[in-house]
């Protein structure tokens, strides 16, 4: 063969080949963008929300989404302070209209933002209700993270609805992804100093007992061991124990007793003064100590209610004046065939034993019941259709509804039975759980309670009527306020700061609760974790709950604390304010946008102020005395987390506020 003609063979090969590449390249299909709506983008998972889950083609209500009278098929409704974050994955453009949906029910004004890599690329003006929705088309082209945020633009408990509707991505690729939005780091920074060698009595400075019932009182005491106790002025018939600091016996006749107890050991001696009131008061400072559900729900066990005690003594707690161990649902077994009483299941071998144990700790055992057939977890409750108390598990909706049974009230009622029982076994506190908490049951319970023979405080639950409150005041210790509190910023805010219209009810013996502390490891079963609040939102928990002279009621596992949650619950100061005698709860004298100043007056004459900063941003603040209430500049300031004075100028407060944290003081105010 030629040498020419495989050359030209080649060339013309050559030819072919770009010619086949280049036509193939013209055929091809360019990258054409696609649209992804924003409700198909989202896991609502990832979302970080304080009020509302958001959700697709409907408002964070589950009705359809509407704004200024339209109705709108396709989009994403939330509430306020809400973030919704997105991967860019190729989106080049996210366009959207943005409204406050119909069915809010306020006046609360909403601004939409939307953010890209940590800048802001668009932010709309305040929009109420009935205000023409607003237009964003924002280029994220070459952005790697895209963030979506309606912002509360001046009421810090605002529940308005904000729709984002006609919402969609534009993008190439793959597309934007939703991804987790990881809160800011922060650290756990302890603040209150540990107490010294030196003794320091942490008791209740006022106590309640009913003539002739049992008397359980433990000077709680912090300080190098061992120490020594004592008490001058005990009326007849109580007994101090010296090592233990445990005063027990009882009390015939009623009045007033004014007893200064003493605690030594070779660091110094402390003393404090306690009144004993005998009568029919119970619960004169609200209560402090555990309950087992938000750790291990119907996972509890008497084995777990005995380790839960011992570490609340070995941890310190009880040194500081926590003393309630109480169960929760699903203790309950059948009933006695003779006395009808109810009695514990296989869980809970010996009650009465249990109690002795808590008790050799110097704390008291609390129980649960309900009036209803069956409790919330479908155990035994305090009434049945049958005399002999059986009962039969129906089928019933997946909640409970007081309407169907088994959630419901029996014919017949098994109160005085159960209180008898529980006064035997040697209870001194009572969770009586159903809703709504309705009059004739509750004034039942506590009759039964108070033919019992022993003192049991009379806690209600749930979410008690607002419209009964003034009944159910004067009959129960302490009432559920609410539903039940999550360890998230959402249910802490929305629940601690509405709790200004029940002040008027609250005071010695009788106290509003706003639900248990959701500190330290948390779980309501067997899987615990670390609560998901940040510090300085435990910090304003704590806070807003020892203002209010709320019952603190600790629900994590006792056994797992670290010492970040231990130091938190451990300022004297703190629960101090708590535990005053006066026994006023809190009223906010300064709701500023999403800062809010809340004070209560103390038995001495000084007043607790909590300065709070609800927002995202760490918030400095500048208050004269007179926008705190005080004429004239105080002549003592103590920052009562740190444990130490504050300068007291002329001018005021100044302060700066971290994300969704406090500061605590206490004023005593100039003659």
């Amino acid at each position: 063969m030629p040498a020419d003609f495989t050359l030209i063979t080649l060339m013309k090969s050559a030819r072919c080949l770009t010619l086949f590449l280049t036509i193939l390249a013209t055929s091809a299909p360019s990258a054409r963008s696609a649209v992804l709506p924003l409700g198909t983008a989202i896991n609502f998972r990832e979302a970080d929300f304080e009020f509302a889950r958001p959700m697709t083609d409907r408002n964070a209500a589950n009705h359809p989404l509407q704004i200024a009278g339209k109705v709108y098929a396709q989009g994403v409704g939330m509430q306020l302070e809400t973030i919704m974050a997105f991967s860019v994955n190729g989106a080049t453009r996210f366009s959207a209209l943005v409204g406050v949906d119909d069915a809010t029910t306020s006046e609360d004004t909403v601004i939409f933002e939307v953010q890209a890599d940590g800048q802001r690329l668009w932010r709309s003006a305040s929009l109420h209700k009935g205000a023409s929705p607003l237009a964003v088309n924002v280029d994220v082209s070459g952005k790697k993270e895209i963030r979506l945020l309606t912002l509360d633009a001046g009421h810090a408990l605002s529940e308005a609805y904000a729709d984002w509707v006609d919402a969609n991505f534009e993008y190439t690729g793959m597309g934007p992804k939703s991804v987790s939005v990881a809160p800011d780091a922060e650290a756990a920074v302890i603040l209150t100093p540990k107490p010294g060698p030196a003794p320091g009595i942490h008791s209740p400075r006022v106590f309640g007992v009913r003539p002739s019932n049992p008397f359980l009182f433990t000077i709680a005491a912090t300080g190098e061991r061992p120490m020594k106790f004592s008490a001058d002025g005990l009326p007849t018939g109580l007994v101090l124990d010296a090592d233990t600091g445990l005063i027990t016996g009882s009390v015939a006749t009623p009045g007033t007793h004014v007893v200064t107890l003493h605690a030594k050991n070779v660091r110094g001696t402390a003393q404090q003064k306690l009144r004993i009131e005998v009568g029919e008061r119970l619960s004169l400072t609200p209560a402090l100590g555990w309950n087992s559900w938000n750790c291990w729900a119907g996972a509890v066990d008497q084995d777990k209610i005995i380790r839960s005690a011992k570490a609340m003594a070995s941890s310190g707690l009880a040194d500081h004046g926590w003393s309630y161990i109480n169960i929760d649902d699903t203790w309950q077994g059948t009933r006695d065939s003779q006395t009808h009483a109810l009695r514990p299941n296989e869980k809970f071998p010996d009650m009465k034993a249990l109690a002795a144990t808590v008790h050799d700790l110097g704390l008291k055992l609390g129980i649960y019941s309900t009036p209803w057939i069956t409790s919330y977890a479908t155990h035994a409750g305090g009434s049945a259709d049958n005399p002999d108390g059986t009962w039969k598990k129906t089928e019933g909706p997946k909640q409970p509804n007081r309407k169907v049974k088994p959630w419901a009230i029996g014919t017949y009622s098994f109160a005085t039975a159960d209180a008898r029982q529980w006064a035997e076994w040697g209870i001194d506190y009572l969770k009586y759980d159903w809703n709504p908490n309705e009059v004739p049951e509750t004034a039942e319970m506590l009759s039964a309670l108070r033919i019992s023979g022993r003192d049991i405080v009379y806690s209600l639950s749930n979410a008690a009527p607002f419209q009964f409150i003034g009944d159910l005041s004067h009959l129960a210790n302490s009432w559920r306020t609410t539903g039940d509190i999550r360890d998230s910023w959402g249910s802490l805010q929305r629940i601690g700061f509405s709790q200004a219209k029940w002040r008027p009810f609250s005071g010695p013996g009788h106290w509003n609760d706003p639900d248990m502390l959701v500190v330290g490891h948390v779980g309501w079963g067997p899987k615990l974790h670390p609560t998901n609040l940040t510090p300085n939102e435990q910090y304003t928990h704590l806070t807003l709950w020892s203002l209010l002279a709320a019952p603190l009621l600790i629900g994590c596992d006792l056994e797992r604390l670290d010492d970040f949650t231990l130091n938190l619950l451990t300022n004297d100061e703190v629960i101090a304010v708590d535990q005053d005698p006066r026994g006023e709860q809190a009223t906010p004298v300064m709701v500023d946008g999403r800062r809010q100043v809340w004070s209560r007056p103390l038995e001495d004459g000084s007043w607790a102020v909590g300065l709070f900063n609800l927002s995202r941003e760490v918030d400095t603040v500048d208050y004269s005395w007179a926008q705190l209430g005080f004429k004239n500049p105080p002549t003592r300031v103590r920052d009562l987390w740190r444990q130490q004075d504050v300068t007291v100028t002329a001018a005021g407060i100044h302060a700066e506020l971290p994300r969704h944290g406090t500061m605590m003081l206490r004023f005593w105010p100039a003659n």
